[in-house]
């Protein structure tokens, strides 16, 4: 069993899909930044000075009373929360990451469906080639 699960996971494919894992790992992590740092920030300006990952509407009151500055603060409090701003960022990475997906996958079936060059026209024959048949013909006739 040890020596079949050794094969298994040397495998090429098992060695690509963990690259991948790792690379998507990476990416996500680049998306998640590059949402929350740089695209939410100026759009939360323009609509007032809304800062997303803390727009939320409290469901029900905690232990502790409102209002809660922060998602953090009415969680510690014991309320229930709807997380509008960090589901609006949840959705603006899908499709950040997904448009990455999609031109990736639209490389890789372009480079599949490539067809093979066509080989080469054949060249007028060179003047050692045509002097070359003739002398055959002429053996040929003797």
């Amino acid at each position: 069993m040890l020596k079949e699960f050794k094969e298994f996971a040397v495998k090429g494919n098992m060695v690509d899909m963990a690259v991948g894992i790792v690379i998507g790992a990476a990416f996500s992590a680049i998306v998640s930044s590059l949402v929350d740092d740089v695209i939410m920030p100026p759009i939360g300006l323009l609509i007032g000075g809304v800062d997303f990952s803390q727009l939320f509407l409290v469901l029900s009151e905690g232990t502790a009373p409102g209002p809660y500055l922060t998602v953090e603060a009415a969680t510690a409090a014991g309320a229930v929360t709807w997380n509008l701003g960090l589901f609006i960022n949840a959705v603006i990475k899908f499709l950040i990451i997904s448009f990455a997906l999609f031109m990736v996958v639209k490389v890789i079936n372009r480079l599949r469906n490539e067809k093979p060059a066509a080989p080469p026209a054949p060249s007028a024959p060179s003047r050692e080639e045509v002097l070359l048949t003739e002398i055959r013909d002429l053996l040929k006739t003797r």
